[in-house]
């Protein structure tokens, strides 16, 4: 079989394995109920497996436990959840009013529940997308366990001396100190079949938050500990969904509180008959690049960039600057609506009237008669998750709506900045989408996108143009079938999660019900956050950190260019 021929069957088996996986994680959604080690958790292994995601990276072999990995999914679960045997998704169903603590995972906005040594509740505000991204990273959990466990114990059950020397360090009858932890570090490095480096970088990365996880001594321990009892000790692992979860998934009950309180602050403030810009970004970048400048110019450099200047504001030592910002945006228009509604997207909204257009950052392009004629407002709203940009944003196009009639949204243009995992290129990178494709479906959606590549040629970084593919979850994707999307006809640029559930929301739905107008102008920019075709570019490699402060800030310029002086026609 030629080369050509051997990577599409790849391709093929691997789409094959994304699909059984959708398929099996929805059939034990509506079953309720599966255990690990039963049939159906079986299958959801197997396909994992067959599929062994960049992201998981040496998941499929059987002697090392996939550290990086590891990370990855610990940083995005509740702390303490590897020494329960019982995982519940639920709905929002009171528990944040109980005694028991919130547990909020270090790198996921949502509310978990320990209720006691076995049982840890995790709240699913965020659709099926989030519940796919949970089961994957417990099939990855339990997978690693199994190593651990086999690590632990000689051929007889017996344990090793090494797990028995973890046990004493993990209880506490062995002091951690200094003079012994490189000992220590030899033990785990026995344990997870990895080399003592890369032991050691492991448990340097996860001690950077010591509030939101147990360390990798204590996880590896529960881990293996776990896995050693479902083997043994007849202490199966089950993963349940509440049906009060079953019941409300896909009714946007969570989307539709979340816009409603939108549109009513926008009523309060008799801000409903204004053009609407709606931008979907983090909640910082915006903020910063409008009011730092005014709020901070007397002790800045006055050649100081929006981009430098949004790096000084990142630095840890700097939230004095940041407060000063803030208490800027508060006084010229920038209110704050906390997300009561379930969905953790905080929103910002910013009535530019209020703002001191005169003192913007010489960076930005004003058009003062604009903004005093027009007096757009400009609804900042953090990053969605998966399907749940589909939920919001039908939610936020439909019409205000009180006792007396329908308000229609005014909505002007809709902007949308996220990251995304590239496929030419680099971390850092800006992505610039002409079409979104819904990888495993035939909703692809061609895009007006107002942007095109050239915009971003002065931003220091490379800029892609072409198709992205949106994606059931990134912790899904496997070199096979990115290459076969990178290089055969499709030649897509990158990956991500959510612009396919947006056009769904503003072209397949908003417009035939004619609740936005057709000249709505739309703006898709991306910034590459990994490079999962590039080992130790994943996502599971680390954070991005400052070096995608630069691309985020240049491209909330261009959406702020456009917004506050609007380009004529082309």
């Amino acid at each position: 079989m030629e080369g050509n021929d051997l990577a599409l069957t790849r391709a093929r088996l691997s789409r094959a394995a994304i699909e059984r996986l959708y398929i099996e994680m929805r059939h034990l959604f509506y079953n309720g109920t599966y255990r690990r080690l039963g049939a159906r958790g079986e299958v959801l292994t197997e396909a994992l497996l067959t599929l062994s995601p960049e992201i998981y990276g040496s998941m499929a072999d059987t002697d090392k436990v996939e550290l990086d990995g590891l990370v990855y999914v610990i940083d995005r679960l509740p702390r303490g959840i590897e020494e329960c045997r019982f995982i519940k998704l639920i709905s929002e169903e009171g528990y944040a009013e109980s005694g028991f603590e919130v547990i909020v995972p270090a790198a996921r906005r949502r509310n978990c529940y320990r209720i006691d040594e076995d049982y840890m509740y995790m709240e699913v505000t965020r659709g099926r997308s989030e519940i796919y991204d949970i089961l994957t990273h417990l099939t990855f959990l339990y997978l690693e366990s199994e190593k651990i466990k086999g690590h632990a114990l000689d051929e007889h059950g017996n344990p090793r001396p090494e797990w028995l020397k973890l046990e004493a360090i993990v209880r506490g009858d062995l002091r951690l100190d200094d003079k012994n932890r490189d000992v220590a570090f030899s033990y785990l490095s026995s344990l997870l079949g990895r080399s003592f480096a890369a032991t050691r970088y492991a448990y340097e990365r996860l001690a950077r938050q010591p509030d939101k996880n147990n360390g990798l001594f204590h996880v590896v321990y529960s881990l293996g500990r776990i896995a050693i009892e479902a083997t043994y000790g007849e202490k199966e692992r089950e993963i349940a969904f509440s049906p009060t979860l079953r019941d409300r998934i896909g009714h946007h009950i969570y989307g539709e509180r979340w816009a409603e309180s939108i549109k009513q602050h926008l009523a309060d403030r008799q801000l409903l008959d204004r053009p609407l810009h709606i931008i979907s970004a983090n909640p910082h970048s915006v903020l910063n690049t409008l009011c730092a400048w005014p709020a901070l110019h007397r002790s800045l450099d006055k050649n100081i960039s929006v981009e430098d200047l949004a790096l000084e504001l990142s630095k840890p030592e700097n939230g004095e600057m940041r407060e000063t910002v803030r208490e800027y945006a508060r006084r010229h228009g920038m209110d704050l609506i906390d997300d009561p509604s379930g969905t953790n997207i905080p929103v910002q909204i910013f009535d530019t009237s209020l703002l001191e257009p005169g003192k913007l950052h010489p960076q930005l392009s004003v058009d003062i008669q604009y903004l005093k004629e027009e007096r757009p407002v400009i609804l900042v709203m953090d990053y969605a998750f998966g399907e749940q940009a589909y939920e919001t944003m039908d939610e936020l196009l439909k019409p205000y709506k009180n006792a007396e009639q329908a308000y229609p949204m005014q909505v002007a243009s809709i902007s949308i900045m996220g990251k995304a995992g590239i496929l030419e290129g680099d971390k850092g990178d800006i992505m610039v989408p002409t079409s979104h494709v819904f990888e495993g479906t035939a909703d692809n959606y061609p895009i007006d996108n107002e942007f095109t590549a050239a915009d971003f040629s002065d931003s220091g970084v490379m800029a892609f143009e072409g198709p992205m593919i949106t994606v059931l979850g990134t912790s899904l994707q496997n070199r096979d079938v990115l290459s076969y999307f990178k290089d055969s006809s499709w030649k897509a640029i990158g990956l991500e999660m959510e612009g396919a559930h947006y056009q769904k929301a503003i072209q397949a739905n908003a417009l035939i019900r004619k609740n936005i107008d057709r000249s709505v102008v739309l703006r898709y920019a991306y910034y590459a956050s990994d490079n999962p075709l590039v080992t130790g570019s994943t996502l599971a490699s680390g954070s991005l950190g400052i070096v995608g402060v630069k691309p985020t800030y240049f491209i909330t310029r261009k959406i702020l260019d456009r917004i506050l002086q609007p380009r004529r026609i082309r």
